[in-house]
């Protein structure tokens, strides 16, 4: 399968008659774990799927960043990790559902440049300032590879796992019809609140102080 988005064109990955697809049993339920593969960037992105994309309600959707130090070694400097597990959670709760990994760490500025951003949060900025300090974006993400891939999937009318409406913009942009920001405040903490103060006063993400 190759589907066209702004960036170049993404495939389903196959190799002769075997397609880049299996069943992957988790603790939230047995999901179907599809690879897209990214040719502008060389990156593999993943999806993972429960029950039928075709049902009569909007799907349920995550669109997940990748993020090493949340999601594998369970970082509390951030809330990506149980944003990760609360929408596997959330998804097995409805029955059906889709959560797209992405393969944009650090929003886009990739694992050595995040690590330096901490390095400058540990010495006094916020995780905003900390990026411009560096040179870079404030939210490098491109949302057209998940368009791309909810296309693929037959995917049109969603139900957005998220507190960004940036991300809803750009879904939206690349006509796919998010007919809900579904909230997903997890995983607040001493370790985090000021990451999380931060995305909701200066990055316009839909968290109140009253979330944390």
């Amino acid at each position: 399968m190759n589907v066209k988005n702004d960036n170049g064109s993404i495939t389903l990955i196959e190799s002769g008659d075997v397609p880049s697809e299996a069943k992957l049993p988790t603790e939230f339920g047995e999901f179907l774990i599809r690879v897209f593969h990214e040719e502008s960037t060389g990156l593999d992105h993943v999806a993972l799927s429960l029950g039928d994309m075709q049902g009569p309600d909007p799907v349920l959707i995550r669109v997940h960043s990748e993020c090493l130090t949340g999601d594998a070694f369970g970082s509390r400097r951030c809330d990506c990790g149980p944003q990760l597990q609360a929408a596997l959670l959330a998804i097995s709760e409805r029955g059906w559902g889709c959560l797209l990994y992405l393969r944009q760490e650090g929003r886009g500025i990739g694992l050595h440049a995040k690590i330096q951003a901490y390095h400058l949060q540990d010495q006094g900025a916020d995780t905003l300032d900390a990026n411009l300090m560096l040179g870079l974006p404030i939210d490098g993400r491109d949302y057209s590879i998940a368009s791309s891939m909810l296309s693929a999937l037959g995917i049109s009318e969603v139900s957005l796992l998220t507190n960004n409406p940036n991300k809803v913009e750009q879904l939206r942009s690349h006509q796919i019809n998010v007919v809900e920001m579904v909230p997903l405040i997890v995983g607040v903490g001493e370790h985090n609140r000021d990451y999380l103060q931060t995305k909701g006063q200066r990055m316009g993400h839909h968290i109140k102080p009253s979330d944390l």
